[in-house]
């Protein structure tokens, strides 16, 4: 072919790509503006045209060199030498020497929980280490009820609440709840753990601002984690504190867009025993603009007159306190858990709370049974009293006269957590380990007398950076559980034994580090 050949077939395809172009829309603005700018400045569009080529391989360019082999190829031989030689890294953690001490002693209850019960090694022993307060595990009038239901509804719903888990015993108890408590509703969940959990993510969301107290349960802290809320923490049960920093937060949010802005904190705490002052914290809830989610699980049917809780206890209106959160599994004998509030608040819950909808509901038998212990309190206020009448026959045994423990819970809270003085930690520079092993002694030796008592526990506090500043550290401490159920000799004598397990482990020369005498 003739180069003017050549050179007339050139021109024709641009002349056919310089049609076809202009058909394109907005191809007449782009050819103007590159002629006007080639003919004011050539040097410009020479530029602009590299940087368009660079662009374009730079899209169409991988993201890593596909040329060179930055890596050291292995043999056969070598590669399963690595392998063999590779250990992976444990799913958990091995057990401590007094995790394994502990699980090989590990006492097994034969037959019904109650205030006397026998172990599988046929020992009876009275049981302090049982949230049966009430005895309401062997009520007669319970218990038929509960076998009733157990006949007309079977074992269980096998399927999840709002779609086809929903019996109208699963109503009744809601609605018995809220009565009790004096609420607009009320909705009942399958697992009492996974109720503040659930509760708390399902209404604060990341921006929002939580306030919460340091010392709140490890459930509580779950729900902190999921919720990927912004945390703000304030020293245990200190309201002082808690103002601090509802102030700040106040002052920091003053000319940005408005967040939702929530308190969250216990009403008994479960490891120490104390009570929140619920007056205080309503007044100021109302001061800063603050909701309040509030964690009954160990005051719900053991605080006030009728065991109402915090708010009976302290005369607050339940109205003041944004969201009631509760047990059904400790003092009723039944299971599950419950959140009571406004109406619009509940049912928010019914399509948004994870652990509601995407758990089977509650069985029958333990919503009644729910619904028939709150009936009993109600009715027999004087199974309350015997209790508390329980509690102060029992801490006038262990806390003034023991020189070794003291009690942080509170007067009525039939939970009695016991910790080591001060003093004693101090002079026996008292790690938590040694507290823990200390602890687990008066354990043995208690049990060993016949009388069951167990360890504060609790699981290892999340690393989540959100939870990061909220670090609050659990001292060791013991449990014991008092029941309405024993007579006053048999609480006098308990607490006794207690005692003097404790003194016995706390004399011994092998736990004595400084070799002190004994107090």
């Amino acid at each position: 072919m003739e180069l003017h050949e050549v050179q007339a077939h050139l021109n024709e395809w641009l002349q056919q790509a310089a049609t076809a172009f202009q058909k394109v829309p907005g191809s007449a603005v782009l050819i103007r503006y590159v002629r006007s700018s080639y003919q004011n400045d050539p040097v410009r569009s020479a530029i602009e045209l590299v940087l368009v080529i660079f662009f374009i391989r730079y899209l169409l360019a991988p993201s890593y060199s596909t040329s060179k082999q930055n890596y050291v190829k292995l043999t056969e031989e070598e590669i399963d030498e690595l392998v063999e030689e590779w250990t992976p890294e444990p799913l958990v953690a091995a057990p401590t020497a007094l995790e394994e001490a502990e699980m090989e002693k590990l006492p097994v209850i034969v037959g019904p929980t109650g205030p006397k019960s026998k172990l599988a090694n046929g020992k009876t022993v009275t049981n302090l280490a049982s949230y049966n307060f009430y005895n309401f595990n062997a009520n007669e009038q319970i218990k038929e009820k509960a076998i009733q239901t157990l006949r007309t509804y079977g074992v269980g719903p096998c399927g999840p609440p709002q779609f086809y888990g929903t019996q109208d015993v699963h109503i009744k108890t809601e609605a018995d709840i809220a009565s009790y408590l004096g609420t607009e509703g009320c909705i009942v969940y399958a697992h009492a753990f996974s109720t503040i959990s659930s509760v708390i993510p399902a209404f604060c969301k990341r921006g929002d601002i939580i306030v919460a107290d340091r010392g709140v349960n490890f459930s509580i802290r779950r729900g902190l984690e999921i919720s990927r809320s912004s945390i703000k923490w304030f020293n245990h049960n200190d309201l002082e504190d808690m103002e601090r920093v509802m102030r700040n937060v106040v002052r920091e949010q003053a000319g940005k867009k408005l967040t939702r802005r929530f308190i969250v904190t216990e009403a008994l705490f479960e490891t120490t025993g104390d009570m929140n002052n619920l007056p205080k914290l309503v007044e100021l809830k109302e001061k800063y603009k603050f909701r309040i989610i509030l964690d009954e699980t160990w005051s719900f049917g053991v605080l006030g007159r009728t065991g109402r809780g915090l708010t009976e206890a302290q005369n607050v209106d339940p109205s003041q306190v944004d969201m009631i959160v509760g047990s059904l599994a400790g003092p009723l004998c039944a299971g599950g858990g419950f959140c009571a509030g406004f109406k619009d608040v509940v049912e928010h819950q019914r399509v948004t709370s994870t652990a509601y909808t995407f758990s089977a509901a509650l069985p029958a038998m333990l919503a009644v049974t729910a619904s028939e212990s709150l009936n009993l309190l109600q009715s027999n206020p004087e199974i309350l009293t015997q209790c508390r009448e329980n509690i102060k026959l029992m801490r006038a045994q262990l806390d003034p006269r023991s020189d070794w423990v003291v009690c942080t819970s509170a007067t009525q809270n039939p939970v009695m957590i016991l910790v080591f003085k001060s003093e004693v930690v101090n002079a026996r520079r008292l790690g938590v380990a040694d507290q823990e092993r200390l602890l687990q002694e008066c354990v043995d030796e208690a049990l060993a007398n016949g009388v069951l008592i167990t360890r504060l526990k609790g699981m290892s506090i999340s690393h989540h950076t959100s939870l990061k500043d909220g670090a609050h550290t659990v001292q060791p401490a013991l449990k014991v559980c008092v029941s309405s159920a024993l007579s006053r000799k048999d609480v006098e004598k308990a607490g006794v034994t207690i005692r003097h397990a404790i003194t016995k482990v706390m004399t011994r020369k092998t736990n004595n580090k400084l070799g002190l005498p004994a107090a």
